[in-house]
């Protein structure tokens, strides 16, 4: 959030880490493996290799393969799959094999960076690419099965970003294997000390099972290659029952035996944090001016439920120390005393209203490098509290304050300072204050939603390190996160679930980036690195209040789309979601000030939609 009106977006330059990730492909050049010549007794064991009978055999992610009649090699048929945002365009089937023996893997291919590969080898999976294939050219590798390896996964694919790429006869010559019998049901299944919103399980493997499927309460909720996995999104002081089973090639066995699991109880900033079920966020410019006018704390309407103090700024980037004042009088002279203000506050409290100080917005760099720093903003965050008599803390870092070093890439375990000091530094402040704490978050998308394209520096380095960097935060913080408002504006296009781009202004925009936020996604594309679901009564959708705002203002009409679509399932247009959640908090506005400025239009809207 920003102290003027409305300013640019973040640094989103979406074609730019594009060509980075194509820069770092031609960088590695091109490897084509040659393979040994195939036994006597060898077969092609690859079922429908030439693609003549469809994709029949064959499963291409996110819809993205077909086949057609033009650009084929043999026959009459050949594969075309199309890379589409985070979707590389894999298509893959699962072949059974003999342990302990030698394949060899060839395909024709036409496309820039196609790739022919195996997985599930045993021993060590394989891929082979070609940078640029105008016409067509063939790939081999080869590789040899473990010693209780009875099936692999062959599978072509393309590069994000790229046209269409092409494929043809197919080929996995090697000695045929037995046939596969369904596993047996997964035994030992058990679970471990669960948190207030995930159950850890865990379970002994299943012989010849490729993978396992999680259920809770019989519906699957996720799969996983190893036998453990955390079940996340879920309610405090609830009971779940969770059963698995075992899969592969052959099919899935029947379920394990369940067992059942109570979360723990919900602290206060993991919970409502005493909010009502649908709330008003809003930030009052209090420590400056703009052309909003200065607000005085006794005349914030009743719409508001969370008032937060814009803002606490550090003394400098990497001190730590925070500083919050009110406006001075010859910025804002219309500025109430501190005692009136203090007294304000009491009185906003007294009428259930919660008053957080926000920490961060435009100006407010806030780098927490060094443990020294952690503990100055902990004491400091900790002073302004009590000093007002506060009811939490909002982070709105922006900017420069979070970005991940090169070699973190992994959500779930940071290593980076910066991080894993606001997240030590964060849960100091809520052990200090108890279950009351209230915590909320202000991210920009770029440092969210983007992460479902770009994590950091990426692979190969040289994208923005800013790349979805508060996605570790939240995640750590789940069980004490009491509400999370992504700034929807300010913002480039962003890429939803549906692999397609939404720009901010319309209800489309607000739908999607919720939705990702209330379904879960893989992080940069990563399927074995998903941030999982929050609560809906865990996110409310962030907004200006008015044209003079910030970039991204939405009409009333298009906001009760977004809260139509969210939380009854209509007026969604084009975008699906993938749930339709009630219990959505709610929303937030910058600012409380430019609401009033544009005679309360965005608390007005909210006041008719939740009845208030």
């Amino acid at each position: 959030m920003e102290r003027t009106g409305s300013r640019t977006g973040p640094p989103a330059r979406l074609s730019r880490l594009m060509a980075v990730l194509s820069a770092g492909l031609l960088a590695a050049g091109a490897l084509v493996a040659t393979a040994p010549a195939a036994g006597a007794a060898d077969a092609d064991l690859a079922r429908n290799g030439g693609f003549e009978a469809g994709l029949d055999g064959w499963s291409c992610t996110g819809g993205s393969g077909t086949t057609v009649g033009t650009s084929v090699h043999g026959g009459t048929s050949a594969l075309k799959a199309t890379p589409a945002g985070s979707d590389n365009a894999r298509c893959s089937q699962t072949v059974t094999v003999k342990p302990d023996s030698a394949y060899t893997l060839g395909a024709w291919v036409q496309g820039s960076y196609v790739y022919l590969g195996a997985s599930g080898t045993g021993t060590t999976d394989v891929s082979t690419w070609t940078q640029s294939a105008g016409a067509y050219r063939q790939l081999t590798t080869s590789f040899r099965t473990g010693p209780t390896t009875t099936s692999v996964t062959v599978y072509t694919h393309g590069w994000y970003g790229t046209p269409a790429y092409y494929a043809d006869d197919l080929t996995l010559i090697g000695p045929g294997g037995g046939p596969v019998a369904v596993p047996a049901a997964p035994t030992g299944l058990r679970a471990g000390t669960a948190t207030a919103s995930a159950v850890p399980l865990s379970w002994t493997a299943s012989a010849g099972a490729t993978g396992y499927r999680v259920y809770r309460g019989g519906t699957k909720v996720l799969d996983t290659t190893g036998t453990s996995a955390t079940v996340t999104g879920l309610a405090a002081s609830s009971a779940y029952s969770f059963q698995v089973s075992a899969v592969n090639s052959a099919g899935e066995s029947a379920k394990s035996a369940a067992v059942s699991v109570t979360t723990a109880t919900g602290g206060g900033g993991g919970g409502n944090g005493g909010l009502p079920a649908h709330a008003l966020v809003g930030y009052l410019h209090s420590s400056f001016a703009n052309g909003s006018g200065y607000t005085r704390m006794a005349d914030v309407p009743d719409s508001w439920d969370v008032i937060n103090l814009a803002f606490g700024e550090p003394t400098s980037v990497t001190s730590g120390d925070i500083r919050f004042s009110l406006c001075p009088v010859a910025e804002c002279p219309n500025v109430e005393s501190e005692a009136e203000f203090k007294a304000a506050i009491k009185a906003k409290q007294a009428a259930g209203k919660k008053v957080l100080i926000s920490i961060g917005g435009q100006n407010g760099q806030v780098q927490l490098a060094s443990t020294a720093a952690r503990d100055a903003f902990v004491s400091s965050v900790s002073r302004i509290i009590d000093t007002y008599g506060l009811d939490g803390l909002d982070i709105d870092f922006e900017g420069h304050s979070l970005s991940l070093a090169t070699g973190d890439t992994d959500f779930r375990s940071p290593t980076t300072p910066v991080i894993v000091n606001l997240i030590s530094a964060v849960k100091s402040l809520k052990a200090k204050y108890g279950a009351g704490f209230v915590l909320t978050m202000a991210p920009e998308t770029f440092f969210v939603q983007l992460g479902y394209q770009y994590y950091g520096s990426g692979p190969w380095g040289g994208q923005d390190p800013r790349a979805g960097a508060y996605l570790p935060v939240i995640h750590a913080l789940r069980d004490d996160l009491t509400l999370l408002h992504v700034q929807d504006y300010n913002s480039g296009s962003i890429m939803g679930l549906d692999n397609q781009y939404h720009s901010m202004g319309g209800a489309d925009f607000h739908i999607a980036m919720t939705d990702m936020l209330l379904t879960g996604f893989p992080v940069a594309g990563d399927q074995t690195k998903v941030f999982p679901a929050l609560r809906p009564e865990q996110v409310a959708i962030g907004l200006p209040a008015s044209t003079q705002a910030g970039n991204g203002h939405t009409s009333p009409a298009e906001v009760t789309k977004a809260l139509d679509c969210l939380t009854k399932g209509t007026s969604c247009g084009t975008y699906r979601t993938h749930g339709t959640w009630s219990g959505l908090r709610g929303l937030m506005a910058w600012s409380i000030n430019w609401d009033r400025f544009n005679n309360g239009e965005f608390a007005k809207n909210f006041d008719a939609y939740f009845g208030s």
